[in-house]
């Protein structure tokens, strides 16, 4: 007799056990991060002045009330895309905090993957599609939770 099954999709969530070198490796991305957005804070300050400049040489002197409006638009669309920028720095800021306040061998959620399984006829479908955890101590899997 012929046996069916499906293949499906889940989640798995993904838990590390905080250790010195995870600590350590997620400062250093999260420094990373910080450098990366205050080199693009750097880069748009310069980019508003650039603009600016251009739009003052490519009008009448002194400027007239529509060249005044527009470098007011430009000046408008830079101050939010920096508030956005501001923002995500301060997220990271709190985030390196958080993981300077850790406890070594604390587990902590580290994202989640899609999972493939396989699913027959006389199989209990919810304690299958329920969560999946992998627990994982500096990358190696330490531990997989819940009914594979």
């Amino acid at each position: 007799m012929e046996t069916s099954n499906l293949m499906i999709q889940r989640q798995v969530n993904i838990k590390a056990i905080v250790t010195p070198r995870w600590k350590e490796d997620m400062q250093q991305a999260l420094q990373g991060q910080l450098n990366q957005v205050d080199g693009q804070l750097q880069g748009l300050d310069l980019q508003l002045q650039q603009v600016l400049t251009d739009m003052q040489k490519q009008s009448i002197q002194p400027p007239g009330p529509d060249t005044l409006q527009q470098m007011e638009g430009v000046k408008m669309q830079f101050n939010q895309a920096k508030s956005e920028l501001l923002e995500q720095k301060n997220q990271v800021l709190q985030q390196l905090q958080q993981v300077q306040t850790l406890s070594i061998d604390q587990e902590v959620d580290q994202g989640n993957v899609v999972s493939t399984f396989k699913v027959q006829v006389g199989d209990n479908l919810i304690s299958k599609v329920n969560t999946v955890e992998l627990l994982i101590r500096d990358g190696i899997v330490e531990e997989i939770r819940g009914d594979v």
